[in-house]
């Protein structure tokens, strides 16, 4: 198969996203409302990436991200009713969105602006929910994002030692400017990342090929675990079978 990795390599797991925006599916282009493509009912497009073979999904809620509304109920009901493990991330602040978005079902919630605006309160949920939080480092150059990637959030490395410190057990990397863009993941941010943390890393933004999921998985040895992949699979560019197949996913891993 084309971009197929050695079998002999360490699996990559893949976590296809489902992005929400007013009870809608969406892929948007560098994080920017109002840009990319919808997708219709978040909940198909869940059960597809289900039944094509996924043990994980990315579910986002945009609306709560960008601090416009929440798509809570319908996140509600697409966890419950799945069969996979689900990865959490849009609005999650503070204490009860936290609570709330854990009382979902979910396995794992993604905290990105909090812990740039509030770090001692990041420390305390790092601390009392262990691996079920995850870290989201949103990246443009060395600088990261906050707010639904509205605003800055300081510098990338003094964050990741300042959480590193703190104890977390997860982050997911996003490099902004390759976001549904289609044009390949920043594999040498990754590296970079990787050098730094021994807490694995999952990559976000940019996967176009199956040669980019192979390049991916490359990678494992060095700390990256999972790749998050959207656009590629509603724009057709390949098959979530296929890029299973390419990464070795048969289920596990990711937490």
């Amino acid at each position: 198969m084309p971009g197929a990795s050695p079998d002999s390599a360490p699996p990559l797991t893949l976590l296809p996203a489902v992005d929400i925006v007013e009870g809608e599916a969406v892929q948007l282009q560098q994080g920017v409302a109002g840009s990319g493509w919808q997708y219709g009912d978040p909940w198909s497009a869940a059960k597809n990436w289900q039944d094509a073979g996924a043990s994980w999904l990315h579910l986002v809620d945009l609306d709560a991200a960008f601090g416009r509304g929440s798509n809570y109920e319908v996140i509600y009901d697409i966890v419950q009713r799945l069969e996979l493990s689900v990865e959490l991330s849009g609005g999650i602040r503070d204490e009860d969105s936290l609570v709330r978005a854990l009382d979902t079902g979910c396995r794992r919630v993604n905290i990105g602006t909090a812990a740039l605006e509030d770090p001692a309160w990041t420390a305390s949920a790092i601390a009392r929910y262990g691996d079920r939080v995850a870290i989201g480092l949103d990246v443009k150059g060395t600088t990261l994002a906050a707010r639904g990637w509205t605003s800055t959030g300081g510098d990338l490395w003094e964050t990741l030692a300042r959480l590193d410190a703190d104890g977390c057990s997860r982050y997911v990397v996003t490099d902004v400017a390759k976001d549904g863009m289609l044009k390949g993941p920043n594999v040498e941010l990754l590296r970079h990342v990787c050098e730094r943390t021994q807490a694995p890393v999952i990559a976000s933004g940019g996967v176009s090929t199956l040669e980019d999921v192979a390049a991916l998985r490359e990678l494992v040895p060095l700390g990256v675990e999972g790749a998050i992949i959207g656009s590629a699979l509603y724009q057709g560019n390949f098959t979530l079978v296929d890029a299973l197949e390419v990464a070795g996913d048969t289920g596990g891993a990711a937490g």
